[in-house]
Parts: structure tokens; sequence; C-alpha cells
């Protein structure tokens, strides 16, 4: 079956609640590059994530959000986390914190870590789908290694057949992934620059005397 290739309208959001709540894959547009998505109680959905991108099993897969009340459904905030989520939210900005007590994720979504990465994206397709859905566990529409796609046909070229559906918003506007940052224990650190400057982030949590290590990628 042809992958379907749909304009990101009313009825390309209502064709992609559809398919994501069948179980099935999609490409779509966010604020930064362009993702894929899948429902997050979708059997084995996860898995197929990976397959499609060719991603190692280790590497965890974040959540897109639609607001800061289904985030905190899922995870918890310390101060720093809530200082950082009203600066860089709805944003380029991706925080791992701890998952809340009682709250099961698939095991391969967050390789098996109690921790998990989550963002509220300034686009209103992923809002839109996971508040139709539930949080999206989304991850860049590439192979691993490859550079993100920026528009929808660039989605097909670079995944074809292992998705269900494409929703093409056009040239996304962004087109450089979040800054990641790991707040799940201990101050902050920066696990990857990208979309916000890392010292836009520091002056935030310097101006609310926070501690952080928001330093080079991976050593605070």
């Amino acid at each position: 079956m042809s992958v379907r290739l749909v304009a990101d309208d009313p009825a390309g959001l209502a064709a992609a609640i559809e398919v994501l709540r069948a179980g099935g894959l999609v490409g779509l547009p966010t604020d930064t590059v362009y993702g894929i998505a899948v429902a997050l109680d979708a059997p084995a959905g996860i898995e197929r994530l990976f397959a499609a991108k060719g991603r190692p099993p280790e590497r965890a897969i974040m959540v897109l959000a639609d607001s800061l009340d289904q985030v905190e459904e899922t995870v918890a905030l310390p101060p720093e986390a809530r200082v950082l989520a009203a600066a860089g939210w709805p944003g380029g900005l991706t925080l791992v914190l701890p998952v809340r007590p009682g709250v099961i994720l698939p095991a391969a979504l967050s390789a098996g870590l109690p921790t998990l990465g989550v963002r509220v994206p300034d686009h209103p397709t992923p809002r839109a789908l996971a508040r139709a859905v539930g949080p999206l566990p989304t991850t860049s529409a590439n192979r691993h290694g490859e550079p993100p796609a920026l528009d929808g046909p660039s989605v097909l070229a670079a995944l074809g057949e292992a998705l269900d559906l494409v929703l093409d918003g056009g040239p996304v506007r962004g087109g450089t992934s979040s800054t990641v940052i790991d707040c799940s224990s201990g101050p902050p650190r920066l696990l990857r620059a990208g979309a916000i400057p890392a010292a836009a982030l520091a002056a935030v949590l310097d101006e609310a005397g926070l501690p952080h290590r928001l330093g080079k990628p991976g050593r605070g």
C-alpha cells in the first residue's frame, strides 16, 4: 500500500488521528524538524519507530505533548524544570524528567530508564495530535545518522513504506533539532545543543538563583 501524503489541514489531521489510533506511524511537521510519531499505547509501536528509523535500541525516544498539564500526567517537574519549561515551552526544548511513580511506559520508549524526554512544541499540528491521542512518542524523520527531513516529500524519500501517512505542512520554519537538557537528577545539564541556545537557558536559571551545569553537551 502506498504511503499517503496529505495536506496538513483539518481533513489531514483527522486522517492522521485515525491512523495513530489504529497503531500506525505518521510523519508530521513540528517547529524544529519533521518527525515520525506513533500512539503511546500502540502494540509494538515504539519498536516500529525504531525499525523505521534504524535507531539503536539503547537510544530513548522523547514524547511531544499538548501542554504542561499533559506533561505532568507522566513526569515530575523539579523547580529547575519548571523554570526552563516556562522559558522554553512551547518551543524547541526537550527536558529529560523522572517518570511519576505508578506510571507504566513501554520499556523501549526510555531504553529501560526511569526517565522520559518531553517537549511541548510551538506548532499546532503535533499539539493537536497529542491532544487527541495522548503524548506522542516522536523521533526525527530520517534514517539514523542522516540529516532530519525538513518537508513532507523528504520524509517520504527518507522513510518511504515504513510509514502509513505523512502530513505535509510545507517546509519547517526551524530546521534545527531541539535543545535537550537533563533535569532528572541534580543540577540541569546539557545533553544536546539545539534550537534554543544553552546560554539563554543558563541565564534564566541564573536569574532564578538555581544551580545548573549547562556547559558543553554531555559534560555539564
